[in-house]
Parts: structure tokens; sequence; C-alpha cells
């Protein structure tokens, strides 16, 4: 059998003068070219060759010896060639490069990007790429709670959080509570292990543990309040959406900080406003 996007290995059935025919088997009813550029030296009828097959540009499977940064089911980085009025076309070593339609994108894309895409069939039997890689990621990985990692955010989820790709390799989520402000599809994180789930699926945070956090968070905070010409406009008890359109931060974050910088005497809070002291 012919294996569309895969590495396969195929008998030399029929040398021609423009390549060489390739079967899984020395009588196969299915064949595919290897065409004669890329056929090895000395290659006749009965040799076996390691190949992949792909589709060329007049839709007619075709094989190649050269190695594709992507196959069937799998994930690689690749780098975007150009943007056309179908979707981007993806460097990933080969004559014609792969597709990635605009409904399989999860930001926007130009050209010289680099993106993390699997490779699927889709409904008309072409390979495509896909920057939806959640199902392609692998689950089991050697990280524990505590370690820090470094991962590709490549969805962004308003229920769920941000789905980042870990080592381009794993599954992992910042939870919706921990996604800092701006944080988008793309982005190149540097992340603490929180969890590992029983799937082996990750759980992340870009935040350091609170007691190292909130040095940092409450000098954020503080120059917010500069922005605000040292007087904000609403005290501890403010909603939640606020406090994280505001300083990117958890409601619980918000008052753990503030009440370190009402320890150093630094902020004074009052009936609907934070004001700053020194």
């Amino acid at each position: 059998m012919l294996l569309l996007g895969e590495k396969q290995e195929l008998i030399v059935v029929k040398p021609v003068t423009f390549g060489v025919y390739l079967s899984d088997a020395p009588d196969g009813k299915e064949r595919v070219l290897l065409p004669g550029k890329e056929v090895p030296e000395g290659t006749r009828a009965g040799d076996v060759l390691q190949v992949f097959l792909y589709k060329d540009s007049k839709d007619r499977l075709i094989a190649t010896t050269r190695e594709p940064a992507l196959t069937l089911g799998k994930t690689a980085v690749l780098t975007v060639r150009e943007i056309s009025k179908i979707g981007a076309f993806l460097d990933w070593g080969l004559e014609k490069d792969l597709l990635l339609p605009f409904r399989e994108q999860t930001a926007k894309l130009e050209a010289g990007d680099s993106c993390l895409a699997a490779l699927y069939i889709d409904k008309s039997s072409r390979l495509c790429a896909t920057m939806k890689v959640y199902h392609y990621l692998e689950k089991k990985s050697p990280y524990k709670a505590g370690d820090q990692v470094d991962g590709r955010v490549y969805e962004i989820s308003g229920n769920f959080g941000a789905f980042v790709a870990v080592d381009d390799r794993y599954t992992a989520l910042i939870p919706a509570r921990e996604v800092p402000t701006g944080i988008k599809a793309g982005d190149l994180i540097h992340a603490r292990v929180t969890g590992v789930k029983e799937d082996g699926k990750l759980d992340l945070s870009i935040r350091e543990k609170a007691y190292l956090q909130i040095d940092e968070d409450a000098e954020n905070i503080m120059q917010v309040i500069d922005e605000f010409e040292g007087v904000l406009p609403f005290n501890d008890k403010v909603s939640p959406e606020i406090i994280k359109r505001e300083f990117g931060l958890s409601k619980n974050a918000f008052k753990r900080a503030v009440g370190r910088l009402l320890k150093q005497g630094r902020i004074e809070i009052e009936e609907n406003r934070i004001r700053r002291i020194r």
C-alpha cells in the first residue's frame, strides 16, 4: 500500500528515462514515480529505496528521497515562505511548499514567521498543515512539578487558557486564571510546571511561586499607581476583571502585593482609592 505523507521502503519495479516507478511489491499494481533527478546513481530494478510520498503541483502522487521536515501526524516548526489568497505556504524541505489554510491558523502569519504545525490529509486527499496541534502533541513528558520549561503558545482559549507546546513536543496548558495580559499564539515562553495530570498533560505558570512573586507584583502595582498620578481610582475590593485588565494579576495576587506595600508603608487604602505615600 502506498502511504501518502509517510516515509516507506518501496521496490523499484520499472526504470524509465524520466525516473523509476516504485511499488510495495515486485508485482504491485499501485505504482508511484520517483523523478530521475532524485534516483540514486546505480539504482536497478529490484532495489529497495526509502522515500516519502506527497502530491506534486498537478495533484499527482509522487515520491521523493528528500527528507521532509514533517510527516503525517507529527509536528515541526516550519517557516512561512509566502501568504496567498488561500493560506500560508510553508517550507518543509520539498520542492512543493506545504499549504497551511487560513482556517487552520491560530494566529496571523507573515512571510518569514515560524510556526508550529502538524501534517494531516484534508477532505480532498491532499496534505495540509494545521496550527491546531493539540491532538498531535505527546502527553508523556520527562517533567515534574517545579521544573522550568520552555514552550510555544499555539492557541488561546477564553475558557481554558493558553495552550502550550513544551519543547514544541509536549502538551501543556496555562490555566485561564494564570494567563498574562497580552499573551498570544506564537509567543515563546519560559514557565514553571505547577502540576502533571494523570494522563501526563502539564499545567504551567509563567509566574513564580507566590512568595517569590510578591515583590515583583508590588513594584508593577506601584508603576500603575504612578501612571494614575499617585492615586488609583479604586481600592483592593475592585472586581477581578479590572485587576486583570490593569495589572494582569489574579485578585489573590493583587491583594498579596497590596498587603506587602501596606506593610512597607508605601501606600494607604481609602474608601474608594489607593494612594501612594512614598
